[in-house]
């Protein structure tokens, strides 16, 4: 018996070792494409190499400051106006849907407000992308909203409402009602026990939403190409149009900017990391 678990172990380890490779594999290979010169990433399947021969920073010095030594070839803009256009825009398109998501979760749960509010929210996310984004296209043109930071975060925070709505809606049900009756008796306000008694319980869930939201709308690609043009260009819709008619994809700099986006939400990630784990398990475990 001893031996068969030890072997049941062995296998579950190894599986779980494949599985990590098989994910940071790509983490990898852009971290080091991301310091390879241009001679190395413009060079045949058959020559590429695993890490680079002659390291360098060319391709961030090309992404902040137009151009290189190594690229003949410049930029219009460096990078920092996406990178900066991508943080505002994806916080506060994930301050509104969580705010909103988290109210409205909680008046569905505890009040019964609205008996069929949880399926029509949920009914923003089940349409079809383009066909809900070609008429805000136009309704964000009339209302002067294109190319705005405040236009794209409010539609950042529009769709991933749903998703901060019903994950809060199934935390909050998971938490005892005799503890905010007992509060209520005790003389708090409803307000008052929802910020000083049931949010407190659910701010693993909180943060756990908070991190999913915002990776949802920091690598957002349709809604940006369609709703900016020059001014609030993000990340995604700015890496894409790093080619050139000479040396193709840019996948040096690609690889660069990919880098440097993995920040913010790896760094999000370890602040709140001490509440993911209870965050994610919330409510698997029932006595």
């Amino acid at each position: 018996m001893k031996s068969h678990l030890t072997l049941a172990n062995g296998v579950r380890y190894a599986v779980i070792l494949i599985a990590v490779i098989a994910a940071l594999f790509p983490v990898a290979w852009m971290a080091t494409m991301a310091f390879k010169p241009v001679a190395e990433w413009t060079t045949t399947v058959q020559d590429l190499t695993w890490l680079p021969k002659e390291p360098t920073f060319g391709n961030y010095e090309f992404i902040f400051f137009g151009t290189s030594d190594q690229l003949i070839v410049s930029l219009d803009r460096s990078a920092t106006g996406p990178i900066f256009a991508s943080l505002v825009t994806a916080s506060l398109g994930t301050l509104i849907a969580v705010v909103a998501g988290t109210l409205g979760a909680y008046g569905v749960s505890r009040f019964g407000v609205g008996k069929n509010l949880p399926l029509g929210v949920l009914q923003l996310r089940l349409f079809p992308p383009l066909a809900v984004l070609i008429p805000v296209m136009i309704m964000w043109a009339f209302l002067g909203m294109i190319d705005t930071w405040w236009g794209l975060s409010l539609i950042y925070g529009i769709v991933t409402l749903p998703f901060a709505f019903w994950l809060m809606m199934t935390f909050f049900d998971e938490v005892p009602r005799e503890i905010e009756e007992a509060a209520l008796v005790e003389g708090c306000s409803p307000w008052r026990v929802f910020y000083r008694v049931t949010l407190p319980m659910v701010k693993a869930a909180l943060a756990t939403t908070i991190l999913f939201v915002f990776i949802l709308n920091w690598s957002d690609y349709v809604i940006a190409l369609l709703l900016t043009r020059k001014d609030w260009v993000t990340i995604p819709v700015y890496m894409n149009a790093l080619t050139s008619a000479m040396t193709g994809q840019m996948y040096g700099a690609k690889a660069a900017l990919g880098l440097i986006a993995v920040i913010p939400p790896v760094i999000l990630g370890i602040i709140i990391q001490k509440h993911l784990v209870r965050g994610l398990t919330f409510g698997a475990l029932k006595q």
